[in-house]
């Protein structure tokens, strides 16, 4: 009986050992998996100082997450008005991806160009605001025909379609 209650004992005890020497894979995703809760709430509430600084926490520890963190974190830039930042995330994450996730990329980098070429447009830089809105509407036009059911909406193409005006009168 004894024998038996050492046997339980000394194999729960390997048994924690062996899961305790796997905790970075158990705990660490499970701690992922909070960390990115906190980082998706804040940008889908508006926080996107915090949204950045979680999605950078969490880039070391991604691995085949990593393009769709890297998205988000272009999206929380975005968001936050830094449109240069986030063309040039976006821009640098389409250029490695394919299919859907190339289009999402060319979503949120199309967007923000569309945004800083209206910028450059009001000061004054029009030579810079063009060339911007015509980048704009080549990675949204991509997007519309590759997977236009991003855009399920229409903004997408209310955007593009926009961006085409504008360059009317430029």
């Amino acid at each position: 009986m004894q024998v038996n209650s050492i046997l339980k004992a000394g194999l729960a005890g390997t048994v924690f050992l062996v899961l305790g020497s796997c905790s970075d894979d158990f705990a660490g995703q499970g701690g992922f998996s909070a960390r990115y809760a906190v980082a998706r709430d804040a940008l889908e509430n508006g926080d996107y100082k915090r949204a950045k600084r979680s999605y950078a926490q969490l880039m070391p520890d991604a691995g085949p997450l990593r393009p769709r963190l890297q998205l988000e974190f272009a999206h929380s830039e975005l968001r936050d008005g830094n449109y240069s930042e986030a063309a040039k995330l976006a821009g640098s994450l389409a250029a490695v991806q394919k299919g859907s996730a190339r289009s999402a990329a060319l979503a949120v980098q199309g967007t923000a160009q569309h945004e800083l070429g209206l910028q450059l447009l009001a000061d004054g830089e029009t030579e810079s605001g063009k060339q911007m809105l015509i980048a704009a509407q080549a990675a949204l036009a991509e997007v519309l025909q590759n997977d236009p059911q991003l855009d399920p909406l229409g903004s997408m193409a209310g955007r593009k379609a926009g961006i085409e005006a504008r360059l009317s009168r430029l």
